[in-house]
């Protein structure tokens, strides 16, 4: 094979879906919602999970016959780090593998090309769901949240994706197809006893995890999520573990969060949950900062759902687009959501606006249990300088999840010439370190001349911070180069994560070493030769990405706003 219009053919001779070079359909692939641009060289929309094994077992004798090619896997586009962006072929899934395989109560399966939003409804009809969706539920796809180990806004209570992960079936990168599933001592001496590339795969792992334990141990960051590097410390100690002591491995831990560059994911089995169906809500006004973590301790002992937080930069934006809220929402909405902001008006006109909105959201069985948990969290505050108010359900609370769950989409659709861009944008550290922490970040900011918002998950300490930004002024590109690592320095300072929820991909994959260390790197490392040792799955995510390759592929102007 001497070159890509070569491979084209190959794979649409051997392929049931589609395989096009056409420039537009490239051009339509070469975005997500990151800062960056690439261009895929190929776009294969595959059938089924053996579409999938052909077209990785053609790019590896492609690889091995000298053309310098790779393959990444994308479901929705809805990353924030560039991780599904190719040069090579870039393997869509929403096309055709898009179908809902079946809930039973307990569990459910879909293919990664499913709309969570159209899973969510499919889950729903057996009054369950997967609770880890992110922010972005009615835009991502299944194969998303599972490639990047989403959280969101129940995370909480619930955990994230990677909780959930029954089984999933995986083309490895020789091309074969397995499936992950908890494993006790037997069943791993059974997979290491294969002589296949899975049992070179689960024995070479084993190894790696068992010999050097101190050190991943070490290196587990000690905050309630994390999507930084591969979940070595998982894969021996995964959450099936609480369920099954018996339970010793489990390789889809590793799989989950890995952002494809350790296999394909083509099916995944994830457990439901229950969820509770009554809502109350607990809103705090804040000014001073320096309360905030007693706020937090004192709330969080009231078990809310979520524990969400916006800035006043992200109060005065609603504020500034409220036309484009209207228009998102729907004009029959308007009259009241304006009158239900009334106390808010009174409260902001005496005294302005607070420094930060938090929201705990209790979620019960009956509304007489989610009521009195959001009365007596409102109680708990007393003595603090705070204002507080609780909100029932309906539009007395949908209008703060309204600034909430709509300020990015807001932000990247109405900030013309200015361009949402994430790259600091998921930082995590422990609680109790905001009234240090949040200062320096701050003054941090401040020396930079940015336009951003701050919103986040307070109750586990996982901040959004969305600055816009023109990435067509050579000032912007420096900003985000300088201020990217003093930023993370900060939030390891602090025994934080410099991502939580929206993981590495091109933006973060540089910085990892200042989370983990050399050691630890090396094992990551040796963990993508050993899972692809031609280095063909999604190359320069999770490890070998540089700082270079940021700026070589950031967009060089900002670019139009999707409207839908």
């Amino acid at each position: 094979m001497t070159d890509l219009s070569d491979l084209r053919d190959d794979l649409a001779g051997a392929l049931d879906g589609d395989v096009t070079d056409d420039p537009a359909v490239r051009k339509e692939y070469s975005r997500d919602t990151s800062l960056f641009e690439e261009t895929p060289g190929l776009v294969v929309f595959p059938k089924n999970a053996q579409d999938v094994s052909r077209a990785v077992r053609l790019v590896a004798d492609a690889k091995r016959d000298g053309l310098d090619i790779s393959i990444a896997g994308r479901s929705a586009g809805t990353d924030m780090t560039g991780g599904p962006l190719t040069s090579g072929v870039s393997l869509v899934f929403t096309k055709y593998m898009n179908r809902f395989l079946g809930c039973d109560g307990t569990v459910a399966s879909t293919e990664p090309g499913v709309y969570y939003r159209d899973f969510e409804k499919e889950t729903l009809k057996k009054g369950v769901i997967l609770p880890s969706y992110p922010a972005s539920r009615e835009l991502c796809a299944m194969g998303g949240i599972v490639s990047n180990n989403s959280g969101g806004e129940k995370t909480l209570r619930y955990g994230k994706t990677n909780r959930y992960i029954e089984s999933l079936d995986v083309v490895l990168a020789d091309g074969s197809i397995i499936t992950t599933e908890p494993l006790d001592g037997d069943g791993l001496a059974q997979k290491e006893a294969l002589e296949t590339f899975e049992g070179e795969i689960y024995r070479k792992l084993h190894a790696l995890i068992e010999g050097n334990r101190d050190a991943i141990e070490a290196a587990r960051p000690r905050v309630s999520k994390n999507s930084a590097g591969y979940y070595l410390w998982n894969v021996m100690d995964p959450p099936a573990k609480q369920r099954d002591p018996s339970v010793v491995f489990d390789l889809g831990q590793l799989i989950c969060g890995s952002q494809g560059t350790l296999g394909l994911v083509t099916k995944e089995t994830l457990t439901m949950v229950h969820t509770k169906e009554k809502h109350a809500m607990l809103v705090i006004f804040l000014r001073d900062i320096g309360k905030l973590p007693e706020i937090v301790k004192r709330v969080l002992r009231y078990e809310p759902e979520s524990f969400e937080s916006y800035d006043d930069k992200t109060f005065n934006l609603a504020v500034r687009f409220f036309p484009q809220i209207v228009q998102q929402i729907g004009i029959s909405r308007l009259l009241s959501l304006g009158i239900s902001f009334l106390p808010e008006a009174g409260m902001v006109l005496r005294g302005g606006l607070p420094t930060l909105v938090l929201m705990a959201d209790f979620a019960e069985d009956t509304q007489e249990e989610a009521d009195r948990k959001a009365r007596e969290a409102h109680q708990a505050l007393a003595g603090l300088p705070v204002t507080a108010r609780t909100a029932g359900p309906g539009i007395q609370s949908e209008k703060y999840w309204i600034i909430r769950r709509e300020s990015f989409s807001l932000l990247r659709k109405n900030a013309h010439g200015l361009y949402a861009a994430p790259f600091i944008d998921d930082l995590i550290i422990p609680p109790d370190q905001y009234p240090v922490f949040l200062p320096k970040l701050t003054a941090l900011l401040s020396e930079y001349d940015l336009l951003y918002t701050i919103a986040g998950h307070i109750g586990d300490g996982n901040f959004h911070i969305i600055p816009l930004v023109d990435l067509g002024k050579p000032e912007t590109r420096k900003t985000i180069e300088e201020l990217t690592p003093r930023v993370y320095k900060l939030v390891l300072a602090h025994g934080g994560s410099i991502t939580a929820e929206h993981n590495d991909g091109i933006i973060r994959t540089p910085y990892l070493p200042l989370q983990y260390g050399e050691t630890v790197m090396n094992l990551f490392a040796e963990v993508k030769r050993i899972m692809d040792p031609l280095g063909i799955l999604n190359p320069g995510k999770k490890v070998g990405g540089t700082v270079a390759d940021i700026d070589a592929r950031m967009v060089r102007a900002t670019p139009k706003a999707k409207t839908s």
